[in-house]
């Protein structure tokens, strides 16, 4: 009690860092005694003495006065003395949660608009009567309408993606919107955190399911629309269209209740709201703060901006994957129901009935507030639709495809006839937006729920659909739904049969004066070419002539590839992945490039394609120098390391496009032919994401073949594939080569090397261990296998590889594989073996290339 004492009358001044060129901002922490609580404050001030307008900001329901602390800190350097604290119930602030009770959290602002006019830095309009604007998001938003409606001394006010009435919001219509009430009283910290009247009025409105009277007259007691002939300040109305808790239609009844007062009102649609999406938190604060340089200040050159602007969403930015956002604007606010066109709705049937399940289970799913609502949005705005609903529970009436594109600003009606087994019915009413193909998309998540009493006798029924901004494109349809159930409301539990019909046609809002501004053009569209002349001017005057490569040899213009003395070190520099490499590649060949993990493969296959360069040595294909950009490379096709597709194009659109990007003609793809040799068949008219890991490896080969290169290098091409794949991989390779062409593979796979290769070239470490035909490899006579009656002890086996003429000796399961060199001889091998008592029982050459591969590799070091 005693720091609280102390920290009420004293503060704590902190000085907030800041860049040498902006005032550096003052913070004073107090815990203010007001009405019997404590509120935990904070007041930041920046710049010389002087007196300046004041601005209190509210922070949103289960925050802290932190999460307004850097708007705070910017309106301190901007001029103003900002004052932020912590609800009742939140942070370090005492009491009872009262949802911005008039005689609680309401009263609390009044008590700190007269701290504020005893301050020294604020500027008074009388004594007592600090200039000041009150501004917030959600509960903060509210609590500024509701502070202006009930303290006279109140200026301006920017409430954001907040409510006018808390019944209207939470009880729609009289449905329980139960999901986000159940957020709201869990973010609080339970019933026991509230005052008991609300504790009382959750818990059994949540247990009925059913909001009474008494709830009603409760939460519209604590809302700004109780208020409404009483706010006649200057205000700002920035409200989400995503957001199923707060939606549009709150902010169109304040701005009809503000503006007919005679106070000055803006209205600004921002992209994001409850259910997630773009804040658009800098622009937002900019326009705050320009609002209250023009109704604090008196900077009559202030600007506010236009009277209505909305936030569009076109398209995807490439770099960062966020949402394309760009503004429409009006010189007045068009309201819900502004330039309307009506549809003509038809369904299956003129009556279509479906029913309300037991329990209301499974519900339809619109908006996941809370648990995923905001990634909902996002994609809706974007033209994916991911909303659900059940077969039997919902009535759906369509409109013919819009002639040209049609832009929703605002809340659709229609009038419908409703007919139940029971005497009340719960509807919940959208419009999606359905292309051509069938795809329906939910604009922003949002339905309309519709009570209806004496349905059972029959009524007609106008329903009000939710306020959006939306474009529905040329050739697309509306499409209406009537569903029973809802996962955010709360539907009634006994089973009925609900009988709708069409009493009219859906009205569409277009609001046509609302027009979006041309979007300017970034700024390296100006710069970017004047760089890049400077730059090509640069490279001209100083850049020295690029060496002239080797030229061509005439000797090897049929030779697809040779190698020489190849080189490439580490990066370290003080190791080589390849060293002395040299081999030669004829046409018709399919050679297989073999060596364990780290021989240098991958290194060799990247410097024959020009990616890295290397350290010493030449690498030339049909007689000329391979380097980056070499023309040579022309006559080469690769696929290393993987290939990228689009996986919503076909494999077809996909190769054409690829094709396109060469910059080559299209008749020179020979695209017809490649797949021929791939043997992808109707696949090819499938989107990707369909196919197999096979599909996508045949794909790549194809994709590699493109212009039916004369030279087709493959790294690992079976990875991933199935045995049916591998040997259908394997025919792929020989038809290639069948013309003439040449094939370089490299693989782990010795079986399918040894089926599908002509050629090998077997590398460790870097170097060349053998090269040759895979008859001479797997057959050669100096490579022998010994059969043997018992295995052969370790310490013996090294002797025998220790005995002049043989160059190694590896134990197999047979027995022993014996390489000799050019100075052993079977007859010699046998005598040895004999007098070191090796029990043999056979010698033969060999015949497989994995034990050929393991001679090599375990005799080259």
């Amino acid at each position: 009690m005693a720091a609280v004492v102390v920290l009420a009358g004293a503060g704590t001044w902190t000085a907030v860092a800041s860049d040498d060129d902006t005032p550096a901002v003052h913070r004073a922490d107090r815990v203010m005694a007001v009405d019997g609580v404590r509120l935990d404050t904070s007041y930041f001030t920046s710049g010389t003495a002087g007196r300046r307008p004041a601005v209190l900001l509210g922070h949103g329901f289960g925050g802290t006065k932190d999460d307004v602390r850097q708007q705070a800190e910017d309106l301190a350097r901007d001029g103003y003395a900002v004052l932020t604290w912590s609800a009742r119930g939140f942070g370090r602030s005492t009491g009872k949660i009262g949802l911005n009770d008039p005689k609680g959290e309401v009263a609390d602002v009044s008590r700190l608009i007269d701290w504020l006019a005893k301050q020294p830095q604020v500027q008074l309009d009388r004594s007592g009567d600090p200039r000041v604007g009150v501004a917030g998001a959600s509960y903060g938003g509210a609590i500024s309408l509701l502070a202006a409606g009930y303290d006279d001394r109140v200026d301006a006010i920017a409430p954001a993606i907040t409510y006018w009435n808390l019944a209207d919001a939470l009880f729609p219509d009289g449905v329980f919107k139960k999901l986000w009430a159940g957020i709201f009283f869990n973010t609080g910290g339970g019933a026991a955190r509230f005052e008991p009247a609300l504790a009382a009025m959750y818990e059994r409105v949540a247990e009925s399911g059913t909001p009474d009277t008494a709830a009603r007259e409760l939460l519209e007691a604590r809302s700004p629309s109780a208020v409404a002939d009483r706010i006649k300040v200057p205000t700002l109305l920035l409200q989400g269209q995503t957001d199923s808790l707060f939606t549009l239609a709150q902010s169109d009844a304040a701005e009809e209740a503000i503006r007919a007062n005679g106070a000055p009102v803006d209205v600004d649609w921002i992209a994001g709201g409850h259910d997630g999406g773009d804040l658009e938190g800098d622009r937002v604060q900019s326009r705050v703060r320009s609002w209250f340089d023009r109704y604090l200040k008196g900077d009559k050159a202030a600007d506010t901006g236009p009277a209505f602007r909305v936030t569009r969403t076109g398209g995807v930015d490439s770099t960062d994957g966020a949402a394309r956002l760009r503004g429409a604007s009006a010189d007045t606010y068009p309201g819900l129901e502004n330039g309307e066109r009506a549809f003509t709705l038809t369904g299956r049937r003129e009556e279509q009935s479906f029913t309300n399940p037991p329990g209301a289970s499974p519900p339809a799913v619109s908006a996941l507030p809370g648990l995923g609502g905001g990634g909902l949005s996002q994609l809706s705005s974007l033209g994916v639709g991911v909303s659900l609903d059940f077969p039997g529970q919902y009535a759906s009436f369509d409109s013919a495809p819009v002639t040209d594109d049609l832009r929703v600003t605002g809340s659709p009606t229609v009038t419908v006839h409703v007919r139940s087994t029971s005497d009340t019915a719960v509807l919940f009413a959208k419009v999606y937006d359905v292309s051509g193909s069938g795809g329906q998309v939910l604009p922003s998540q949002l339905v309309t729920p519709v009570r209806v009493e004496g349905a059972k006798a029959g009524k007609d029924v106008t329903i009000t659909l939710p306020a959006v901004d939306h474009k529905v494109q040329d050739g697309h349809r509306l499409r209406l739904v009537l569903a029973s159930t809802d996962l955010g409301y709360a539907s009634p539990m006994t089973p009925a049969t609900y009988t709708v019909s069409m009493k009219g046609a859906l009205k569409v809002p277009t609001a046509p004066a609302v027009t979006t501004a041309a979007a300017p053009l970034p700024s390296w569209v100006w710069w970017l070419p004047l760089t890049g002349a400077a730059i090509a001017l640069a490279l001209l005057l100083t850049a020295r002539r690029r060496t002239a490569g080797p030229a061509p040899d005439p000797a090897l213009a049929e030779v697809p590839l040779q190698i020489t003395d190849l080189s490439k070190k580490y990066a370290n520099g003080d190791r080589y992945s390849v060293r002395d490499l040299s081999f030669r590649v004829e046409k018709g060949q399919v050679l297989g490039l073999l060596g364990p993990n780290g021989a240098g493969k991958t290194t060799t296959l990247r410097m024959l394609m020009g990616l890295i360069t290397p350290d010493g040595g030449e690498i030339r294909v049909f007689g000329h120098a391979v380097r980056a950009g070499a023309p040579v490379l022309s006559r080469v096709g690769s696929f290393v390391e993987g290939a990228g597709f689009l996986p919503h194009l076909s494999g077809r659109e996909n190769l054409e496009l690829y094709w396109r990007a060469t910059g080559r003609p299209a008749e020179d793809a020979h695209l017809e032919e490649a797949l021929e040799i791939a043997g992808l068949g109707d696949a090819l008219a499938r989107a990707v994401r369909t196919y197999s890991q096979g599909m996508r490896q045949r794909l790549a080969i194809a994709q590699a073949m493109l212009g039916l290169p004369d030279l087709l290098i493959l790294d690992e091409p079976t990875n991933g594939l199935d045995p049916p794949q591998i040997r259908e991989m394997r025919e792929v390779m020989i038809r290639y080569a069948a013309d003439g062409r040449t094939v370089i593979v490299s693989s782990h796979l010795l079986s399918e090397v040894e089926q599908s290769c002509t050629h090998l070239v077997v590398m460790d470490r870097g170097r060349l261990v053998q090269a040759g035909p895979v008859a001479e490899i797997v057959g050669s006579g100096d490579t022998l296998l010994v059969g043997t009656a018992a295995p052969v002890e370790e310490p013996v086996v090294e002797k025998i590889a220790a005995l002049p003429g043989v160059a190694s000796a590896v134990p197999v399961d047979e027995g022993l594989l014996v390489r000799l060199d050019a100075d052993g001889s079977a007859q010699r091998l046998v005598a040895e073996l004999v007098r070191l008592d090796v029990p043999v029982q056979a010698v033969g050459p060999h015949r497989r290339l994995e034990d050929a591969f393991l001679t090599l590799i375990g005799g080259s070091a």
